[in-house]
């Protein structure tokens, strides 16, 4: 599957370059879904709103196109949810998300975008290290 990765990996970029091109503003994507529903500033609601349904939109034309997609989550919803909340308070805590800081800010040779994602990367190996240590299949 190296050529869909290929092809997602210029979408997200097309999108981030038109979101900074056309509207001025990073495509964090925490950041917009925190503007999305009230908590954040910066874009216009519109925008953010309409970026963010975007996501899960494009997603279902691929799998719609794609004959369906198949997924597999290898742990338990409890998991899942709770993984998902520390996400969302850790892009909180650090000013960003693997797509502020990782797409937009890396692609600006941003100074805490790098230190950013450093830190993303390295606790996102640690923590597959890890559960594979205590027999959680990833």
């Amino acid at each position: 599957m190296p050529l869909a990765g290929f092809a997602g990996g210029l979408m997200i970029g097309l999108a981030a370059a038109i979101m900074l091109l056309g509207a001025g503003r990073i495509a964090g994507v925490s950041g917009l879904a925190a503007r999305t529903v009230g908590l954040g500033s910066g874009a216009p609601w519109a925008v953010a709103a309409a970026f963010i349904v975007g996501l899960p939109l494009g997603a279902a034309i691929v799998s719609w196109f794609a004959g369906g997609v198949v997924v597999r989550i290898p742990i338990s919803l409890l998991a899942l949810i709770l993984g998902g909340l520390l996400v969302g308070f850790g892009t909180r805590l650090g000013s960003g998300c693997t797509s502020g800081h990782g797409v937009c800010g890396l692609s600006r040779l941003s100074p805490r975008s790098i230190v950013a994602t450093t830190g993303f990367m390295a606790a996102g190996f640690a923590t597959v290290a890890a559960l594979r240590i205590v027999g959680v299949g990833l």
